[in-house]
């Protein structure tokens, strides 16, 4: 079947009909921007993908060249590549906003220095050039390995980004400049000194004691959030986003109380959310949209 497509749309289709080539999953993000254009939970019509339950871009991105004709076709998208059902990995090298005035190291150095410590070369693999000067580094995440997608917790201004990740595909273009590939080869495996770091994770608290503020919380409210924290950090696979929400929510009241500030609140669901893979853009937003939620709602605390 044949599709019209105007010329400003003919590249990003070209693009985003290359990297479903390669095998990768891709779905259309929003025209000059890097957020989804697929509709949201709330604005889910309950048909056609979604008429068993709302499906996320995750599960709703595709290799299928008809339906990605199909999208592009609609507008000029950015192209998104879902990383995990695309069993990639893509290490995020960013560079700081803020060069002149912040003493963490760029990503490119960070993941020289963690390579020099592994005894190892930089690795060559297939490498995007974000409009900031950062770099993407792309690598074949293991087979029968999940790995979850991480927020600099491998090295200063270093993200990954694999299941529950997604990462903006070369061709796609912002404000800031374009997505352009400077290395087009083979994507190369994962190197496992960078696995065994991924694997290695920094033990998470028991308690809370790192999140309370003396004089701040109420013990009442600390201990309603170390089980609400509880309940995220053991969330399974398609539940994670739920519980985020939910448990927010239901934080929400002691804060609208004054039992507890907001950003502890936010802070302590912040890392229980990214700790089971979700994304901390994924995470800030759900976490805002639930206590302000929580704040239109929540009953006096003598009624409830």
């Amino acid at each position: 079947m044949t599709y019209r497509t105007d010329p400003r749309r003919a590249p990003l289709l070209t693009a985003a009909l290359a990297a479903a080539a390669r095998g990768w999953h891709v779905h259309p993000l929003r025209p000059g921007a890097k957020g989804s254009a697929l509709h949201g939970e709330r604005s889910c019509p309950r048909t056609g993908e979604c008429a068993g339950g709302h499906r996320k871009w995750e599960q709703r991105a595709t290799i299928d060249p008809d339906r990605i004709c199909r999208a592009w076709a609609a507008g000029a998208f950015n192209i998104g590549i879902a990383t995990g059902p695309a069993g990639l990995l893509v290490v995020d090298l960013d560079v700081p906003k803020d060069k002149g005035g912040s003493d963490a190291p760029c990503g490119a150095t960070s993941f020289q220095a963690l390579c020099e410590r592994a005894g190892a070369s930089w690795p060559v693999t297939y490498t995007v050039r974000t409009p900031s000067a950062g770099l993407h580094l792309y690598f074949h995440a293991p087979a029968g390995v999940r790995l979850p997608s991480t927020t600099k917790t491998v090295a200063p201004n270093i993200d990954t980004r694999a299941w529950g990740g997604n990462i903006v595909a070369a061709g796609s273009t912002t404000a800031q400049g374009a997505y352009e590939t400077v290395n087009d080869g083979l994507v190369a495996e994962l190197p496992g000194w960078l696995l065994h770091q991924l694997n290695t994770r920094p033990e998470q608290p028991k308690q809370l004691t790192t999140l309370r503020i003396p004089g701040r919380a109420t013990r009442r409210a600390e201990v309603a959030l170390e089980r609400e924290v509880a309940t995220v950090r053991a969330a399974r696979e398609g539940e994670r986003h739920r519980l985020l929400l939910t448990r927010t929510i239901a934080m929400g009241r002691f804060v609208v109380w004054g039992d507890i500030p907001r950003d502890v609140v936010e802070a302590a669901f912040g890392a229980a959310g990214e700790s089971v893979g979700l994304p901390a853009a994924e995470c800030s937003a759900t976490i805002r949209d639930a206590l302000d939620y929580s704040a239109r709602t929540c009953r006096p605390r003598e009624t409830a």
